[in-house]
């Protein structure tokens, strides 16, 4: 009667201290430059080394630019952090990524693409988004910084067990509706807070039928309906995607792996402490109007009336309005647009440049169009390349930055000037998210790629 989350917690369990937490066993510890440093320095004072170095790895992306990065970085407070990683995790023995060193890239990206991410794990991160990795049927999820620094000094971590929620969903998605539309109609169906205590498990004939990339945008949006992560069961689609990456087992290790990653699946009599179905034909190319994750609607309906929200709402929903420059009952097709973000750990991968450029090829970016194309990791940037999209791109006007976290968050230099609407293929849109006074839209990436030819907000099934 064991669902999947319980095998492979029980699994992990070191200690169950009465009336208290659990001693958790952690597989890896992902660390970047914004997190991390208070993290070593309290393992300093204390004169503490790493338990397991060889399960930490360090990389810089939230900080870094996303041009010249063979250059010092020009931003003081970026410098300082991106250099005390380094410092860090040479002091500390960890295996370290930095700028131009060619697995570099967002951590969310660069995990599952080595092989670093695999089935059956339990994996933190100084970083709320850790739940991506979940994709590969790990629980993972992210962690405060004195989280980091007991993991680091343990490779334990102490947490109170999630309840369990399955979302099944079932259908086939229709045409130009992504992963990322999805999570969007979850979210909106379900609310920000509408997971909160729960570790979800996706599952259903839509979540099957997914590629790994998509699974990943999908587990990656799992923390913004409130819950502590999500998860998919392994599959053929999870192990072919692992096979040969640089740390996937090998040979009679590779063989044993998959047995047992065949067994990480839920009993057909699990119990979860809720479930919930949805169906894939109701799911439309999907964006937000918004200031946070959970206003979304489909890129054709309209903003809800203040008399469809919950009295206790209005307040904050009309505050939100305000902020984005939108009014109740108003359609957003139609709508102007300034920039357009392809990028972050939820669509930077080469599925979602696939996907943006076979919408933009032939046609021309819009002239009223500030549009940034960041890749999530080196190698993405690579095989961008190795497949051409690159030409496609260029040829309508696009140009590809560096990898990094970029315009996902105000900590570079790619913000967003105050009240320019941005159409962005991140994760989160509140208020200055994308740089003080910036209006944020979440969409997918075909949904970027219809605003960024069109100059406005498009739903992509008309220029398809």
């Amino acid at each position: 009667m064991n669902t999947l989350f319980d095998k492979i917690w029980d699994k992990h369990v070191v200690r169950i201290i009465e009336d208290g937490p659990t001693q958790l066993y952690i597989d890896r510890l992902y660390c970047h430059e914004v997190t991390s440093p208070q993290a070593f320095d309290g393992m300093r004072k204390r004169g503490l080394k790493c338990f397991r170095p060889s399960h930490i790895y360090c990389m810089p992306d939230h900080n870094t630019p996303t041009h010249d990065q063979d250059k010092p970085v020009a931003d003081p407070v970026s410098r300082k952090q991106i250099d005390t990683l380094a410092r860090n995790a040479g002091e500390f023995g960890l295996a370290h990524y930095g700028m131009m060193d060619k697995s570099n890239g967002i951590i969310h990206v660069v995990g599952p693409e080595k092989g670093l991410s695999l089935p059956g794990m339990t994996i933190v991160c100084g970083d709320s988004h850790t739940s991506t990795h979940g994709a590969m049927g790990a629980v993972a999820f992210g962690i405060g910084t004195s989280e980091v620094e007991m993991v680091m000094a343990s490779q334990c971590i102490l947490q109170q067990k999630p309840k369990s929620m399955r979302i099944n969903i079932n259908g086939r998605l229709g045409k130009g509706v992504t992963a990322k539309d999805v999570a969007l109609y979850l979210m909106s169906r379900m609310t920000t807070s509408g997971a909160t205590g729960f570790f979800i498990e996706y599952a259903g004939e839509t979540v099957r039928n997914m590629s790994m990339e998509s699974r990943l945008t999908l587990c990656n949006l799992s923390i913004e309906m409130g819950a502590r992560g999500g998860f998919i069961a392994p599959d053929d689609i999870t192990f072919e995607y692992i096979k040969g990456r640089e740390f996937a087992p090998k040979g009679k290790e590779w063989e044993e792996a998959v047995s047992y990653w065949k067994t990480l699946k839920s009993s057909d009599d699990a119990v979860f402490d809720k479930e919930l179905n949805f169906n894939a034909v109701n799911i439309k190319p999907t964006i937000t109007y918004g200031t946070n994750p959970g206003m979304g609607m489909g890129i054709d309906e309209t903003i809800p009336e203040l008399a469809d929200i919950p009295e206790s709402g209005r307040a904050s929903f009309l505050k939100s309005l305000e902020y984005m420059g939108f009014s109740p009952g108003e359609t957003l097709e139609g709508h102007p647009v300034d920039y357009v973000f392809l990028g972050a750990c939820t669509n930077g991968r080469i599925e979602d440049f696939r996907l943006f450029a076979s919408l933009v090829e032939g046609k021309k970016k819009a002239d009223s169009i500030v549009a940034w194309l960041v890749p999530g990791s080196w190698a993405v940037d690579r095989q961008i390349r190795e497949e051409g999209l690159d030409k496609v791109l260029a040829a309508a006007g696009f140009e590809i930055r560096q990898p990094g976290c970029s315009a996902c968050l105000a900590m570079n230099d790619d913000k967003i000037p105050a009240g320019k609407y941005s159409v962005s293929t991140s994760n989160r849109n509140f208020e200055g998210r994308q740089g003080p006074g910036a209006r944020t839209i979440l969409a997918s990436p075909l949904v970027a790629a219809a605003a960024a030819v069109t100059g406005k907000i498009t739903d992509p099934r008309t220029i398809m």
